[in-house]
């Protein structure tokens, strides 16, 4: 590969919109959530998609209820797109903020 689009292939990612934001996976039975902040929500809507796909989890909190039958679904609750001038640590503090909020919304009772 030249070494002008390797250059030009970097700055393309490096100036792309980062979404990141809160999340929930339900479990449709009892309605249970597990509350995360991501800084990229399509990867972990993609890692949802897989886990679905190929009956495993994740996250250890979900691992008892996801093996018998998984009942689950990815809800986006809000989404957050990184500032410009947003260094990587202030938008995770962002996401961490937002999902303390979240939190609070929803009850901690409610979560895993």
């Amino acid at each position: 590969m030249r070494s002008e689009t390797k250059k030009e292939l970097a700055a393309a990612y490096r100036s792309r919109e980062v979404v990141g934001g809160v999340f929930a996976v339900r479990n449709t039975i009892h309605g249970k959530i597990l509350l995360e902040a991501t800084a990229d929500l399509q990867g972990s809507r993609n890692r949802f998609a897989f886990m679905k796909r190929t009956g495993s989890c994740y996250h250890l909190k979900l691992q008892a209820e996801w093996s018998e039958t998984p009942p689950f679904e990815f809800e986006v609750l809000e989404e957050l797109a990184k500032g410009p001038t947003q260094t990587d640590g202030e938008f995770k503090e962002d996401l961490e903020t937002l999902r303390t909020l979240w939190l609070e919304k929803t009850g901690a009772d409610n979560c895993y």
